[in-house]
């Protein structure tokens, strides 16, 4: 029987009444230990379905804590346990809510010794949470009024002492600690602009008085570091209107965890489906999944948030629809869990045009399309998809891609070395090169740029700290960029590893070379980055990889290849399998493709992970990788939106609707008018997406968002719409110069004696590769049969131009 004393009766506020059937009760976390007299921790009391997080139990909870006198549990007003030490020993505390119990250990220890705080571990982040060393503070660039402390607090040795010698310790009163002003500014004793940042008596307060009180000890090299954060619950499933509070973990190298959910800084991906606050309190907003990412001393962990929409769909809906591999399987796991019901499969001519644009970027022509809607055998789509990826037009469209992400631009290379350089990328793909030994082609390239066209990526990219930051971009889907002053604010990178990682760069050479345009690269034994905030050289290390001895000759590039490439990479693998998906799918599993940070989570992690497992399995075969992803039925859904899955654009239970790219696009308007656009200084007839440069003049690709190859960013193209383009569909230059040309497809169709029918059957079959409808075809031909026979051909170019500018048209769907 529990005393009295250790029996409280607590009411813990969540959405839920209480345990559900089939539910059960858990307490997070199962294991404390609380250290030292101002030790605490925060206690979830949560409703877990199949071992997944449902929200808070609210109602009537009676928590024991057994035996009395070890510690003592508060309720912090927001339906979260607090449990805080009374003296050392081992408590076990149990929750009972209705018929269901939930237990939990507590440990305390050294609860009667005086608290020794550090500055690395606790006056930084007290300092951090106040916001003081935050970028519109003190921690901008240039400080705040004469006083300045690293971002975020990434330098402990430089803010220790700013604190305690800059300005000749005035911020510091040892004998009068309540007399300093890092304590009356923040608590608004004295004037300060930055507002009240914390009350005298609070634990931050505490942790400043006294670290001052005790001799203001310096960070030392054998002060415990963080090993890593966890936050509980990890995954949760809630519905509209939810809260749920988060805790926050800290994991030391000398086995301590401590709460520092107080300190922690939360933010969300998507407002629009939860908001976080400052404590960590989660509110549902809208329906999807969003995540909450927690960042502290520079580690970063995310909580991912579920929130069903509210559809009434019968689970034969999921178990019925077609699963053609993982791909099937994974996304139906997460439309099943967010009860969104998949869309009906494309039709044949939906699924021709949209595989031929993804695939080889040019539309299939109108015999093509006939001969594939008549075609009513089995697997017919599985080998139109072997066609696409063995037809030239494959080998066009991804030299396009991968030249437009190694930058492929004569503005910044001779014509040699740029000739020189396209000609290097198409080869590989024309031989469908495995993407590593592309990787290492790239990175490690050396020689005559004329010879081997890999080099000039070192051409365009001199500056070892600009190399570290393209490869990590390009081969990593990652900007490592914010760490060359700090240490990342939004990912897990220190300033530290980025100059080890920009040291692996910094003996390559160059020199010019007999020949136009031609030039040598090379590795040198010597040579380092210095790291500025240390004024010394780190040895080379790639991100997370092993280091490389600072003394060792060996071109470090191959060291940084291997590592790169490895099976064991996850960045590697997931990086360009986000980009292909994206290619295909229209929307990448992570947005932007090229931001592949933590706090930046796939809308669907285990297959992102599968995809990059299934690559590495197929040796790094790309077509491998594309074949599947044509082949599912993920890929081969319609875009036409159901009711229920009408608000879906991130989870792929429809095809997402998305203009073509310029490239693509002008192509598919010389296609359907038979009127090839001219280049300058290019054959006749050669299709944009055959160009090997982006410094090539058109107004048409400039208006509709091709990318100027300068910097190696997804954000350089764009498909946001513009006057320019509007203007330009609706009575440009381009389109209506290719409507009234002599000999375009109109022509021919004319001089062959084509009926009225007839044609319009071909424009619709060329363009939006279908058949036009009963009633559009009736209407068209009562147009055109009344239109005289000097006007003919212009009703018939005005035929065209409606259907050229058309959203169906414009869009691929």
């Amino acid at each position: 029987m529990l005393s009295r004393q250790s029996v409280l009766i607590l009411l813990v506020s969540c959405f839920l009444i209480a345990p559900a059937a089939g539910a059960e009760i858990v307490i997070m976390p199962a294991e404390v230990k609380l250290r030292g007299p101002h030790a605490s921790h925060r206690l979830l009391v949560e409703r877990v379905v199949a071992g997944e997080s449902r929200g808070q139990v609210s109602g009537k909870v009676e928590l024991g804590a057994s035996p009395g006198g070890v510690v003592r549990v508060e309720d912090d007003g927001e339906g979260t346990l607090v449990v805080r030490p009374i003296a050392n020993g081992r408590a076990t505390l149990t929750v009972r809510a209705g018929d269901r119990s939930a237990t939990a250990t507590v440990v305390v220890e050294e609860s009667d010794l005086d608290v020794e705080w550090s500055f690395r571990n606790h006056v930084q982040p007290v300092l951090t949470s106040a916001g003081c060393n935050s970028g519109a503070c003190h921690g901008a660039a240039a400080g705040k009024n004469g006083f300045k402390l690293s971002l975020r607090g990434y330098d402990a040795i430089g803010d220790y002492l700013t604190l305690t010698r800059h300005a000749l310790g005035r911020r510091i009163v040892p004998e009068d600690p309540g007399r300093s002003l890092i304590l009356t500014k923040p608590t608004g004793v004295l004037q300060h602009k930055g507002g009240v940042r914390f009350e005298p008596g609070s634990l931050e307060y505490d942790v400043l008085a006294e670290w001052i009180a005790t001799g203001t000890p310096a960070p030392r090299d054998g002060d415990p570091r963080i090993e890593r954060l966890e936050v509980l619950p990890r995954e949760s499933l809630l519905q509209a209107g939810a809260e749920q509070q988060l805790i926050v973990r800290a994991h030391f190298d000398d086995g301590r965890a401590e709460d520092v959910t107080s300190w922690a800084k939360f933010s969300a991906t998507d407002g629009s489906v939860i908001q976080v606050d400052g404590a960590g309190r989660v509110r549902v907003m809208g329906h999807g999944e969003a995540a909450v990412t927690a960042w502290y001393l520079s580690r970063i962990v995310v909580a991912t948030i579920s929130v069903p929409f509210e559809n009434e769909v019968d689970p034969s809906t999921f178990a019925r629809a077609e699963r053609r591999s993982f791909i099937d399987e994974l996304v139906l796991a997460k439309l099943q869990r967010l009860k969104l019901p998949p869309s009906p499969p494309a039709t044949d001519g939906e699924f021709i045009r949209r595989a031929f644009v993804d695939t080889i970027g040019v539309l299939p022509t109108s015999d093509e399309v006939r001969e594939f809607l008549a075609d009513r055998s089995p697997g017919k789509r599985d080998r139109l998809i072997d066609e696409l990826l063995r037809r030239p037009e494959f080998v066009d469209y991804w030299t396009y891609r991968w030249s437009d992400l190694l930058l492929v631009n004569s503005a910044n290379l001779s014509k040699p070395a740029m000739w020189a350089y396209y000609r290097w990328i198409r080869e590989r793909v024309e031989s469908n090169t495995p993407w590593d030994e592309f990787a290492r082609g790239i990175v490690a390239a050396t020689g005559s740029t004329l010879e081997n066209g890999a080099a000039s990526y070192f051409l365009l990219h001199k500056d070892p700290l600009d190399l570290a930051e393209t490869t990590s971009v390009a081969f990593l889907g990652m900007s490592i960029n914010c760490a060359r002053c700090h240490d990342h604010p939004l990912e897990k990178w220190t300033n530290e590893q980025y100059y080890r990682m920009a040291n692996l760069f910094a003996r390559v050479r160059t020199k010019d070379a007999p020949g136009a345009g031609n030039a040598v690269i090379f590795p040198v034994p010597e040579g380092d980055v210095i790291q500025p905030l240390t004024g010394h050289a780190h040895p080379p290390t790639p991100l997370d990889g092993e280091p490389m001895p600072i003394d060792d000759p060996a071109d470090r590039r191959l060291h940084l290849a291997k590592w790169l490439t490895s099976p064991d990479n996850p960045y590697f693998a997931r990086a360009i399998a986000n980009r292909v998906w994206a290619n295909f799918m229209g929307v990448g599993l992570v947005e932007p493709v090229d931001d592949l940070r933590m706090t930046n989570p796939s809308s669907n992690e285990t297959l992102l992970r599968a995809l990059a497992h299934h690559l590495v399995e197929k040796r790094w075969d790309l077509k491998a990788l594309m074949r599947t992803i044509l082949q599912s039925a993920t890929y081969q859904r319609s875009s036409a939106p159901t009711p229920e899955n009408r608000g879906d654009r991130r989870f792929y239970s429809r095809t997402l609707p998305r203009r073509m790219s310029a490239e693509v696009m002008l192509d598919a308007i010389s296609q359907v008018t038979g009127a090839p656009t001219s280049f300058p200084g290019y054959p006749s007839g050669w299709r944009a997406l055959q160009l090997p440069d982006s410094n090539v003049e058109s107004y048409f690709l400039a208006s509709f968002g091709r990318p100027d190859r300068v910097i190696t960013c997804a954000c350089e193209r764009t498909d946001e719409p513009s006057m320019a383009q509007v203007l330009h569909i609706a009575n440009g230059d381009t389109l209506n110069a290719k409507l009234r040309a002599g000999d375009n497809r109109i022509g021919r169709l004319l001089a062959a004696g084509k009926t009225n029918a007839e044609i319009v059957d071909d424009v619709y079959l060329g363009a939006l590769s279908r058949y036009p409808t009963d009633s559009e075809r009736r209407r068209i031909l009562e147009l055109l049969d009344a239109a005289p026979a000097d006007g003919r051909r212009e009703a018939i170019e005005d035929l065209y131009w409606s259907v050229l500018s058309s959203r169906e048209f414009l869009f691929n769907h």
